[in-house]
């Protein structure tokens, strides 16, 4: 990623970032994120600005599937079987993150191959699991294919995060 695209993707995600935390103190929400592959980068985003910690509770990177088991409570059998990067698993990283933050009324989990390595025919590099999460409503799963090195795959992970948040929140 060149410079210019670095500068831009940055300022394209905080401005996601400034969406969510505005969209989150109209409706008087929280939120917390449970990020794998873009190791806490969502909440550094959202944490960027002064003021963020009124509706922001904070996140979970829980990049090991040890730590998705004992942090966040995502069941062994559920990796074992749908691996790390699964809707299955996000969703339960989602469910986790809600459940041991009291005041979050919307949770995030991400979890993905941001490459270069470990990708497969069934699982590419660019692979991101994504779910979101409501005290009162369901969990939705997406998922995305991004292109792109390592940290284009992380930015881009990062912003469709926020999008899926607003959607959420209406």
């Amino acid at each position: 990623m060149s410079a210019a695209n670095a500068s831009f993707s940055e300022f394209s995600v905080l401005a996601a970032a400034e969406r969510v935390l505005a969209r989150l103190r109209q409706i008087d929400g929280h939120v917390v994120t449970a990020e794998s592959c873009t190791g806490g980068l969502a909440a550094a985003m959202l944490t960027h600005f002064p003021g963020s910690s009124d509706v922001t509770e904070g996140g979970f990177v829980t990049y090991s599937n040890i730590m998705k088991q004992k942090v966040l409570g995502v069941p062994a059998k559920v990796l074992e079987k749908h691996g790390a990067v699964s809707a299955q698993t996000v969703e339960k990283m989602a469910e986790g993150a809600l459940a041991a933050s009291p005041l979050a009324t919307v949770s995030v989990a991400i979890s993905g191959i941001a490459g270069p390595g470990g990708g497969s025919e069934e699982k590419p590099v660019g692979l991101v699991w994504f779910a979101t999460a409501q005290k009162d409503g369901a969990v939705i799963s997406d998922k995305q294919i991004f292109s792109g090195g390592r940290e284009d795959i992380r930015v881009q992970a990062a912003l469709h995060a926020f999008e899926l948040i607003l959607q959420r929140l209406g």
